[in-house]
């Protein structure tokens, strides 16, 4: 049996995957598995019992990751579940900054009970002319599951497509449509393209990345895009920059008290995952996550630890080890399981980083003093026995 916590509202198209074997808890301390999605963790006291934590999302950065892999806790996230409501979002941005919508929309609004408005509006929609987006250059930096959709997407539209990602992952490059042309650097994109959108994660190496140099490079017509975080564009720089007109537009979906209102700015407050669709789909790859790693030990879309499927549990059960990354870890567990007759069926290492994994199916059942000479061992932050 399973207790599991939920810090923020969770699709019941998700939580409905759960079975009798989970049970919702108030308490976190008593939970084993924790759903979350824009909530706050850092400051939580979880307890003792905490394996897992399960955000509905792509981003983690409301989440300790780094001090929750130091206690043997894996958090998974949902990278592409809600890949397409962003993408949708990304285009209406790029519409609206290419037509002004928004000042139509309101100016019917204003003129709501002009008895003439059919009339009047002939001559007030000269105001809001735009421009198509089609035939236009669209750059798409990160090509990862949202970026891309928004590549293939920009295609579809009749713009020519750059792309630049140097980790490209293969999923993508499989996905990706042929016409997406892929930059050698940032720079040719920032050079050559009307509508800039990025996709990338929040990083020490990302954190305003769009700053005045890039902007610079830009032609004053430029529209940057960013549905990705807030942090990766430097405000003070495009604050600048749109007065000097040096750029056209940003369209944003994380606004800050230094963007929200300013003109040359189209911002929404963070809709990008809004969708019943997107917000049913992260829940269950969250939960379907949470249960494949307390049922199985499996990792799936862990942002802290390694990555490992090993299928379902054969022989007596699996060894589950959590460890600090030692290329020697496994041998050591083994030689332990040996010295209480006990064999691998099979087995697995895995390490990322400062962590690793260490998966092993039994030809019988560990007791107790064990286990505890396994938990034991240098290095080991989290050891599981699932039968």
């Amino acid at each position: 049996m399973y207790n599991y916590k939920c810090l923020n509202p969770i699709s019941q198209t998700g939580l409905s995957l759960f079975d009798d074997n989970y049970t919702p808890v108030e308490d976190i301390t008593e939970a084993d598995a924790v759903l979350v999605r824009s909530a706050s963790m850092h400051d939580l006291e979880t307890g003792d019992k905490l394996l897992a934590v399960a955000r509905a999302g792509a981003g983690v950065n409301n989440i300790p990751t780094d001090l929750y892999a130091k206690e043997g806790i894996v958090v998974f996230n949902t990278p592409g579940a809600n890949a397409n409501g962003v993408k949708e979002l990304v285009i209406a941005g790029m519409l609206m900054a290419s037509r002004d919508l928004i000042g139509g929309n309101r100016w019917v609004a204003e003129n709501k009970d002009d008895p003439q408005i059919t009339k009047s509006m002939e001559k007030a929609k000269k105001s809001f002319a735009g421009n198509e987006i089609s035939e236009k250059k669209l750059g798409v930096i990160g090509l990862g599951a949202i970026g891309v959709l928004v590549a293939n997407a920009g295609v579809d539209l009749g713009m020519t497509v750059t792309g630049f990602d140097p980790y490209l992952p293969i999923k993508s490059a499989w996905n990706m449509n042929p016409a997406v042309k892929q930059a050698k650097n940032a720079d040719e994109i920032y050079e050559t393209c009307d509508f800039i959108s990025i996709h990338v994660p929040l990083l020490d190496s990302t954190r305003n990345m769009i700053g005045s140099d890039a902007m610079n490079r830009m032609k004053n017509s430029a529209v940057i895009m960013n549905f990705a975080r807030n942090g990766l564009v430097d405000e003070d720089a495009l604050v600048s920059a749109l007065d000097e007109k040096k750029i056209g537009a940003y369209v944003t979906d994380f606004p800050t008290p230094k963007v929200a209102g300013r003109t040359g700015v189209i911002a929404f407050p963070h809709l990008g995952a809004s969708t019943d669709e997107s917000e049913e789909n992260c829940a269950r790859m969250a939960v379907s996550q949470l249960r494949a790693f307390l049922e199985e030990g499996n990792i799936i879309n862990s942002v802290d630890y390694p990555n490992m499927d090993m299928g379902p549990v054969s022989g007596s059960g699996r060894l589950l080890a959590l460890t600090a990354n030692d290329p020697e870890i496994a041998a050591k567990i083994t030689d332990i399981l040996s010295g209480h007759s006990i064999h691998p069926v099979q087995m697995g290492q895995k390490s990322r980083g400062d962590y690793a994994c260490v998966i092993i199916d039994t030809d019988s059942l560990p007791d107790d003093s064990t286990l505890a000479a396994v938990k034991e061992l240098a290095g080991i932050l989290g050891l599981r026995f699932i039968r």
